[in-house]
């Protein structure tokens, strides 16, 4: 939902006076921005150098290296960084489980935020176009989609009620069933049950079980398509009900806690590192919002100058 267009007029045809005072009261939206950041809610992040982008912008559109069509800052087709943008030059991020990005058919690929979750952590990122999509049935135990809804449950809940999931979704069939004494055992003796494959020690929440979570990218008005879809049904649904959104595209008549794809994956991590890794976030996912924060502030200086004029 991030389109490249950087044109000043552009831009501006684009906002609204909702979008204008949506900016402002996202302010505390953000980890509790003081007021000293008004100027930029994003401000306080830590964020690796955006000189980079500095410098693309005064350059202007550059080819992509793969499919060389002229693009702003990436490729939004191909998912890679444009030729005046230095990959090398670009912050990667490790994430604490794998990210399935479901993206809808008739979504404007230069509109969408989903890509920046891919340039900036490509190991644990996958986009899919839908109904391209894969079949979770047999991994609903360990996968939670994030998605507004009657029984969405906060994310401090997920091991309560991934918990609940695994013996009642795992339990689907009699051969299923035998594995559930085992999924006991790990509750109470966790130090004598770990899983090799996720690297993740015992001493953290039995909540880490969960290996996988799914965003949907499309317009909220869209969205219906993919989430009757039934490769979609029985999976445990998370909502971010605290968090405001920055986003300069947000959709009228949607509650300003609808986040846009980026702010989605963002705040789920900070607040899975929180409550359920049980661990002091120290910014270690702030770089999701690399382009995103650059993105945004450009558009607030774009404003501020048409309104001097």
């Amino acid at each position: 939902q991030l389109t490249m267009s950087l044109n000043s007029s552009t831009i501006l045809n684009e906002e609204n006076a909702q979008g204008a005072k949506r900016n402002t009261e996202c302010l505390e939206s953000l980890l509790e921005t003081p007021s000293s950041f008004q100027d930029n809610p994003l401000q306080q992040l830590q964020l690796a150098s955006q000189e980079v982008l500095e410098k693309a912008k005064k350059s202007g559109r550059s080819k992509c290296p793969r499919c060389n069509s002229s693009r702003m800052f990436y490729c939004y087709t191909c998912f890679v960084p444009v030729e005046t943008v230095p990959t090398k030059e670009i912050p990667t991020v490790k994430l604490p489980l794998k990210i399935d990005i479901i993206k809808h058919p008739n979504e404007t690929d230069g509109k969408s935020t989903a890509v920046h979750a891919k340039l900036l952590a490509p190991d644990d990122v996958t986009i899919y176009k839908y109904p391209c999509i894969p079949e979770y049935e047999e991994k609903r135990h360990e996968i939670a989609l994030v998605f507004p809804g009657p029984n969405s449950v906060s994310v401090k809940d997920i091991a309560f009620h991934l918990q609940k999931y695994t013996k009642k979704g795992v339990c689907a069939s009699d051969d299923d069933c035998s594995r559930e004494p085992l999924l006991k055992q790990a509750k109470i003796e966790p130090e004598e049950k770990k899983n090799p494959k996720e690297g993740i020690s015992s001493s953290r929440s039995e909540g880490t079980r969960l290996k996988k979570i799914i965003f949907i990218d499309s317009t909220w008005n869209q969205t219906n398509k993919i989430i009757t879809d039934e490769r979609l049904q029985g999976l445990l649904q998370i909502e971010l009900k605290t968090r405001k959104t920055c986003f300069w595209r947000h959709q009228k008549g949607k509650p300003d806690t609808y986040l846009s794809t980026i702010e989605a994956i963002y705040y789920f991590l900070v607040d899975y590192h929180q409550e359920i890794l049980k661990e002091s976030y120290k910014g270690q996912y702030d770089n999701l919002l690399f382009f995103f924060s650059f993105m945004y502030t450009l558009i607030k200086d774009a404003k501020c100058c048409a309104g001097k004029e």
